[in-house]
């Protein structure tokens, strides 16, 4: 057995999350993969993965291997590109992920642009709105929002999402106004779920944290209709700055209580921690941290202050 092949193999079918995915990368066979996957594990005397009609679950022993597996691919992969100059730019897949709305708005376009850079690159992009284990999943890198638990994972950050209120110009002119976060609690609201999931929105004043009862007679659980909701004059909102950035440039939206907003969310790049990064990880993190750093760095002082 080529320990190195079936090693490949095994990485490949994690990343891809199916045996036919990961033939279809590595153009072999769904026997073949399968072959090989058998011959792995008996060799090994353990099991690897769970396979069920659904999906594949790495087992504690396949969770290891595959820490393990990945460490000495990197290892094999840098010594080739430090003695061989054609191998110079990165080439092979990458599993990337981050949340739906983000993804569209800022992840993706950057994708882009580097695939057109990098022709011998292949990216899948995984927009999901929970938090991705990137070892269980098989995924390279990720972009999350907010603050990071402990663990063994790189993180580079990238930038700083606010939590914004805002309303539409004629509900401002229409309604009372409003000068605290307690005004809320009389005024007419949208509620978007997805990052208030309780009538209760947080902002900060003097430094104290303050919590605010907010009466909704529209609740979403997804952005872009409550956005609307909002832009269409029925209440005041609670949104990431970057979902209503398109209605704050346009004048769609106008901003309130700047000054007792919650204290900033970052947004990090994370990555698994190996002794050597390859070079379509490293690749695409420089990337992606220059992109989203200068697109999310200043640009709220620069354009939303007003």
């Amino acid at each position: 057995m080529d320990k190195v092949q079936a090693m490949t193999t095994f990485v490949a079918i994690v990343r891809q999350g199916s045996l036919t995915a990961a033939g279809e990368v590595l153009d072999k066979s769904l026997p073949t993969v399968v072959r090989l996957l058998a011959t792995l594990e008996a060799s090994l005397g353990v099991r690897l993965l769970n396979r069920t009609t659904r999906r594949l679950a790495l087992t504690e022993e396949g969770r290891h291997y595959y820490e393990r597996c990945q460490k000495i691919l990197a290892d094999i992969e840098q010594a080739e590109l430090e003695l061989s100059a054609e191998h110079s730019e990165p080439s092979g897949s990458l599993r990337v992920t981050s949340s739906m709305m983000f993804g569209q708005m800022h992840v993706s376009p950057v994708v882009a642009q580097f695939l057109g850079r990098y022709r011998q690159m292949q990216i899948n992009l995984i927009m999901l709105d929970r938090i991705v284990n990137l070892i269980e999943e098989g995924v390279d890198v990720a972009v999350r929002i907010g603050h990071l638990a402990d663990s063994s994972l790189i993180a580079i950050p990238v930038g700083e999402i606010r939590r914004v209120v805002c309303a539409s110009p004629e509900f401002l002119k229409s309604s009372a106004t409003v000068t605290r976060p307690q005004d809320l609690a009389k005024q007419s609201c949208v509620r978007f779920t997805g990052i208030t999931p309780a009538p209760t929105w947080q902002f900060q004043d003097n430094h104290r944290s303050l919590n605010v009862h907010i009466e909704s007679h529209y609740a979403c659980n997804h952005a872009v209709p409550t956005i609307d909701a909002c832009c269409a004059g029925l209440g005041y909102g609670m949104f990431l700055s970057y979902m209503v950035e398109p209605q704050l440039k346009s004048g769609a939206l106008k901003l309130v209580l700047e000054d007792f907003e919650a204290p900033a969310m970052p947004v990090h790049l994370v990555y698994q921690q190996t002794k050597f990064v390859s070079t379509r990880v490293r690749v695409f993190v420089d990337w992606m941290k220059n992109a989203l750093r200068q697109e999310l760095g200043y640009q709220w002082a620069a354009h939303f202050n007003d």
